[in-house]
């Protein structure tokens, strides 16, 4: 199900572009709003999700790189070899691929990963994300999405409880 690659490359590709117009238009921390809920504010994340491990050291950032390599090298097989009814799993793959490699690009190249999408309420504020973090949760929604059966025809069930 290799075809479906060029939805990573899309993926990969709407992430840096969004990462290079906010590292050129927008000065680090400066914020933007744009609707209720919502601003534009440029940080850099040198951790993880929610800035996990993001005060350790240096080290932090070859381990995630490496991570994401491995990662990326395990679901571009597991996508090369799904069967064709496995749709909904190929799409999901897709997602979480280009976006572990879209932050992945950030990591090698700058040493952090740029975020710039703020959701907040009130004063709290969700740990800022981009369009990589997108993709990868949608990816893993579609996943879980599918291990519960969702886009699986009749005929796909019919031949998994043989």
């Amino acid at each position: 199900m290799l075809k479906w690659l060029w939805l990573s490359l899309l993926a990969i590709i709407l992430d840096q572009v969004s990462k290079l117009v906010v590292d050129n238009t927008m000065q680090l921390y400066e914020s933007i709003p744009l609707i209720p809920y919502f601003n534009l504010t440029y940080v850099h994340n040198t951790g993880a999700a929610f800035s996990f491990l993001s005060e350790a050291g240096g080290w932090q950032r070859w381990f995630f790189a490496v991570l994401a390599l491995f990662i990326s090298a395990v679901l571009s097989v597991w996508l090369a070899k799904l069967q064709k009814h496995e749709t909904l799993l190929a799409l999901a793959l897709s997602l979480v691929l280009g976006g572990a490699i879209g932050n992945l690009i950030d990591r090698l190249a700058y040493g952090y990963v740029i975020d710039f999408l703020d959701v907040y309420y009130n004063t709290w504020h969700w740990p800022a994300f981009n369009i990589a973090d997108s993709a990868i949760t949608l990816g893993v929604m579609l996943m879980l999405a599918e291990s519960f059966g969702l886009g699986k025809s009749q005929k796909a069930n019919l031949s998994d409880s043989d």
